[in-house]
Order: structure tokens, then C-alpha cells, then sequence
């Protein structure tokens, strides 16, 4: 951008002494302006585009991990689909790549590589992706031996713990129960605690610290700046959504047992 400005105001002084200069630099700065923000434009739209399609490649080989897709994966595919709003050029991109992801020669670590390096390894954006292989998986009502090993070794491609895909996992089971309206159970506490990522004889100080930073980093527009497609952002919103419940849950059983 200084490189800009400087060539602005060479020329404009060139052609006007002082004033041209003023000009020249002014002109300069905006043209480095509108140069620089469709160059950062086009990388996120890249980083957005590849990130859908690891997305979706990951899910095929993670699918396939028990030796076969069952309809009901395929269904949750389908509904990703419509959830993540893609248009008809997007599906037919997310259907070839998870094709692609079943493919026997299908390189994971590849992908995984990939995918770290687009999300910059920014923990949320890779926590999003866990949740959305995880769900697509758990569809069918179980969590077959070969798919776990899978999204284990998913998640420590990605650099991610196990601890995380726990974390995952119960704020899905948060979820589900959300929806069904269930009663509130000591499983559902300790669920909870493990979705804000701290022990239950936590204080309420290191609590409140736990629910604020993960707020922060999971918020959707920041994740969006960082490369999350914007078809993803209800999952985002989503996900903030079960560590504001996972909070309000250990808040209220403290306040109860008070």
C-alpha cells in the first residue's frame, strides 16, 4: 500500500507540484485500498470453497470407515444439503466430493493437511468440522468401532484432541436432548461441563472464564472472517447456541444445590 501512495504522489507531483502530490497520495491510498481488499475477498472465497469441499470429501471416507454408507448417512448428507443452503453448482461440487472421500485411493492425510492449512489451525473453525463429520456418522443411531477409530484419526490429522471430539459429542447429545425436551439428568450435567471444557469443581469465576472464551472464539462472524463458508453459519450459530445452554445448565444445578 506505502508503494501505492508514493507512486501517486510522484506522479501527482509530477503534474501539479504540491497539490498534485496531495492528490496523487490520496488517489494512491485508494486504489492500494480497493487492490488489497479484493485480493483478501478472493483468498477468503477461496478458503470458504476448499473448506466446503474438504468438508464434504472427509465425510465420504469417514462414512465409508465401516465398510459401507448407510441411507441414513446418505439422508444426513442430503439434509446437509439443504441445511448449509448450497445451490444447485454447490451440491453437485459437495456430492463429487464425497465420492471423492469414498474412493479407495482417497488420500486422508492429504485432505487433512489441507484442511489445516486453510484454516490457519484456528481450533474452532476445526472443532466446526469435527461437529459436522460427527453428526453425519452418528446418524444412524450408533457409533460403529471402525467410525470412531476414523474420526479419531480425523481428528489428530486436524491436531485435535480426543478430549475435543468428547466435547463434540456432548454437546450433540446436548442437542438432541434440547430437542426432545428431556428431563435435565446428571448425565446432561456432565455433558455440559464437558462442553465448556472444565471440571465440575471448577469456581464459578473459572466457569464464567471457560463460557466467555469459547463465546468469543466461536463466533460466527469471527469464524467467517477466518475462512467458515457463510452456508455454515447456522451450525456456528448453533454450536454458540449449546455453550450458552451447557452454561445456563451448571449455573442453575449450582444455584439449586446452593
Amino acid at each position: 500500500m506505502l508503494i501505492a501512495i508514493l507512486i501517486g504522489a510522484g506522479l501527482g507531483f509530477m503534474f501539479g507540484k504540491l497539490p498534485g502530490l496531495i492528490i496523487g497520495a490520496l488517489l494512491g491510498y485508494w486504489v492500494a485500498r480497493r487492490l488489497v481488499r479484493r485480493v483478501v475477498i478472493s483468498k477468503l472465497s477461496q478458503m470458504q470453497g476448499q473448506f466446503l469441499d474438504s468438508t464434504f470429501a472427509v465425510m465420504g471416507c469417514v462414512c465409508k470407515a465401516d465398510g459401507h454408507v448407510s441411507g441414513d448417512e446418505l439422508r444426513v448428507v442430503e439434509a446437509l444439503f439443504e441445511r448449509l443452503r448450497l445451490n444447485e453448482e454447490q451440491r453437485e461440487r459437495a456430492k463429487a466430493a464425497f465420492e471423492r472421500g469414498k474412493a479407495d485411493d482417497f488420500d486422508l492425510d492429504a485432505e487433512l493437511a489441507t484442511v489445516r492449512r486453510v484454516t490457519g489451525g484456528q481450533r474452532a473453525l476445526l472443532q466446526v468440522f469435527l461437529q459436522v463429520q460427527l453428526s453425519a456418522i452418528a446418524a444412524d443411531g450408533e457409533l460403529h468401532p471402525a467410525e470412531h477409530d476414523m474420526l479419531l484419526r480425523v481428528a489428530r490429522g486436524l491436531g485435535c484432541s480426543e478430549a475435543e471430539i468428547e466435547q463434540i459429542e456432548a454437546m450433540l447429545r446436548g442437542g438432541q436432548q434440547q430437542a426432545g425436551g428431556g428431563a435435565t439428568s446428571q448425565q446432561a450435567l456432565t455433558d455440559a461441563y464437558r462442553v465448556l471444557g472444565v471440571e465440575s469443581d471448577a469456581s464459578d469465576a473459572e466457569l464464567k472464564r471457560a463460557y466467555r472464551r469459547l463465546m468469543s472464539q466461536n463466533h460466527p462472524d469471527k469464524l467467517a472472517g477466518k475462512g467458515l463458508p457463510e452456508s455454515m453459519r447456522e451450525m456456528a450459530e448453533t454450536r454458540t447456541q449449546e455453550i450458552s445452554n451447557a452454561y445456563d445448565l451448571i449455573k442453575k444445578s449450582r444455584e439449586a444445590n446452593a
